[in-house]
């Protein structure tokens, strides 16, 4: 995020409670199961941590051998396993091709204006040009019949911005122009699709547009844009640091702020954070991005509530270009990595993950049935329940309701209402009990049997026997709603995958071939196949002493969840993070997102306006010109679906 390959903030807990951490409830597990010969609590009965606890058939592709109930051991992984890269390249396997389909500057349509080699593009012409770092995405079919397979709205996030490959002279001097760039740069990219003549392509579409940092934007929910905590001196206007994304059944896209504290910040010497501010962790200096030098938008002392309008779920409508982007408030103010939406008895449920080292993992579970709601005029995303998670160390666990009124959210403990608990929802987690993780991240749902897969990319780990501390690598959780029901408020859990290498961790048991780190980006397609994406930091991606020399670039891998059989499918090029994935109803076509290619790393170097390509210059390999953010689109050559 345009800062020195240095420690990602990410990693830097913000949580000051002494709430049990995940690390010590998972060493209690594992203590009990090797101490027993008492099956694991649990739907993953006798089968203990994966990845930790298991045999493997290394030869094979396999971590431990998983049990599923109602699940089948089928062959759901087909193609040939890539190795590991530290190329400035994109691979996929044999009998797969890749094309770059819209790089970061592509205008949304043909008579736009033009990407500039140099980063000379203005402001407005970034306004109208595909954004910045590609992240969470999905694919919306506008076609009948076959052709929903080849043609529809993809609509994309762009996390944020690198401000030394934005502009041409770099980020030294902030200006006004560059704020709003930056802020052009951001926010969601909603552009038509089709496959024409054996190649996907942008279509000029009246569907085509942009939401930026700078577009319109309202509340609606418990906290509306009335509330004193949002009446900041400027309209409501923009999203920041979208992440990972989700979508409705009702056909909207959800945009997710993750990151919203970076872009804030002052000079005045007396501001000091609050303690609501602390817990999110906004500070003088954000990320060093110093829009608050050139916008007093984004200064924290001349404009004290801006900052309070973001870290919500934005809901966007892909089919109305004239309706505006809406904030709902229910769904709680994080650092929203995602919004992930199941149902369940005609109720939608929602996971979201705040992406911060000893954060939590959060559910909201509608009132009533979504097509009732809608029926009546009311959105399903306004009406309903926000839980976050608590584990326990026998393998079960509880969703414990932030609901003012209800626990420790009284009047007489400080909380003055329903907007209040939401606006400072991290502090309400603290005050239930909930369970801090090692930065979670993306939410799966599996659409067969509904178990939910969470990533843990890295964190501090903790407690005497693990699974780590720290714990540089991650893993990925997986639990089942009791009954099957995703409303339920009880579920029971185990670790599905420890990542990492075994050269530098025994506990890790994947086999040499397939070893990975850090995930992230997480999807389970129709088949069952968990597709898995990687964010190793520029920190440590390459390097030796951080445990990562083994594992090159970030990557995405498939894994079968009834075997636990993992596999390599594509590899990256240098600086980058491998993240968004979503496919046609087919699934003949997969897109992919590569984001932040060229960046700052440790093991590479620093681009610089003087040499953008010192670390990469994927996608055009232009001499004259700097990497690119693209989504790639993946298809196997013989026509067959994705993974096979």
């Amino acid at each position: 995020m345009d800062r020195p390959p240095v420690a990602d903030p990410d990693d830097t807990p913000a949580n000051p409670s002494r709430n049990r951490p995940f690390a010590d409830i998972v060493a209690s597990r594992r203590a009990v199961l090797r101490g027993s010969t008492v099956a694991a609590a649990g739907f993953l009965a006798g089968t203990a941590v994966v990845g930790a606890a298991g045999a493997a058939a290394a030869d094979s592709g396999r971590g431990s051998a998983q049990g599923r109930p109602g699940g089948r051991p089928g062959k759901l992984l087909g193609f040939t396993a890539v190795a590991p890269s530290t190329a400035d390249t994109f691979v996929v396997p044999p009998g797969y091709t890749a094309d770059v389909l819209i790089p970061w500057g592509t205008p949304l349509r043909a008579d736009g204006p033009k990407w500039r080699r140099d980063g000379s593009n203005s402001a407005a012409d970034q306004a109208v040009q595909i954004g910045m770092n590609h992240d969470g995405m999905h694919f919306f079919p506008t076609g009948r019949g076959r052709e929903c397979d080849r043609r529809g709205v993809l609509v994309l996030n762009h996390e944020y911005v690198d401000q030394s490959l934005l502009f041409p002279d770099g980020a030294a001097v902030m200006t006004k122009e560059k704020v709003d760039k930056a802020l052009a740069g951001h926010g969601v990219s909603i552009v038509e699709v089709a496959e024409e003549r054996g190649r996907w392509k942008l279509v000029d579409s009246r569907l085509n547009r942009r939401v930026t940092g700078a577009t319109p934007m309202r509340f609606s929910g418990p906290v509306p844009a009335a509330h004193p905590a949002l009446a900041a001196k400027g309209p409501v206007l923009g999203t920041l640091n979208n992440c990972s994304s989700g979508y409705t059944p009702w056909g909207t896209y959800l945009a997710c702020e993750e990151n919203w504290n970076s872009y804030f910040g002052t000079d005045d010497a007396s501001w000091k954070a609050t303690p609501a501010q602390a817990r999110y962790g906004v500070d003088k200096a954000g990320f060093g991005y110093n829009w608050h030098k050139a916008d007093p938008r984004f200064d924290l002392a001349a404009d004290p509530n801006e900052v309070n309008r973001f870290g919500w779920v934005v809901e966007i409508d892909p089919f109305d270009g004239r309706s505006t982007p809406v904030k709902r408030t229910a769904l709680g103010r994080i650092k929203h990595e995602g919004a992930t939406v199941t149902e369940s008895r005609g109720r939608i449920v929602v996971y979201t993950g705040d992406d911060q080292d000893k954060e939590y993992v959060y559910k909201f579970v509608g009132s009533s049935p979504w097509r009732s709601l809608r029926a009546r005029g009311k959105s399903p995303l306004d009406h309903g329940t926000l839980y976050v998670a608590k584990f326990a160390a026998d393998g079960t666990g509880t969703w414990l309701p932030l609901v003012f009124g209800q626990g420790a959210l009284t009047a007489a403990n400080g909380w003055a209402d329903q907007a209040d608990v939401l606006l400072r929802t991290r502090q309400a987690a603290d005050a239930v009990g909930a369970t801090p993780l090692d930065r979670p991240e993306w939410v799966a749902v599996h659409p067969h049997n509904k178990d939910v897969f969470l990533t843990l990319t890295n964190g501090s780990g903790g407690g005497p026997v693990g699974p780590r501390t720290p714990n540089p690598y991650g893993q990925i959780v997986r639990w089942r709603e009791d009954r099957g029901d995703s409303t339920s408020l009880t579920f029971r859990w185990d670790i599905f995958l420890l990542a990492g290498d075994p050269k530098y961790d025994p506990k890790v048991t994947l086999p040499e071939a397939q070893i990975f780190g850090s995930p992230d980006g997480l999807a389970v397609d129709d088949d069952g196949r968990l597709w898995i994406q990687t964010d190793i930091s520029n920190s440590s991606q390459n390097l030796p002493a951080k445990g990562y020399d083994r594992i090159g670039n970030n990557q995405m891998l498939a894994a079968d969840p009834a075997t636990g059989e993992v596999r390599r499918f594509l590899t990256g090029p240098r600086g980058c993070e491998i993240t968004g994935v979503t496919f046609t109803p087919d699934q003949r076509t997969m897109f992919v997102n590569v984001q932040h290619p060229g960046e700052a790393t440790t093991a590479w170097g620093t681009p610089t306006p003087q040499n953008p390509r010192a670390v990469s210059n994927w996608p055009d390999f232009d001499p004259a010109g700097r990497p690119r953010s693209a989504t790639v689109v993946i298809r196997k050559a013989d026509g067959g679906k994705i993974g096979t």
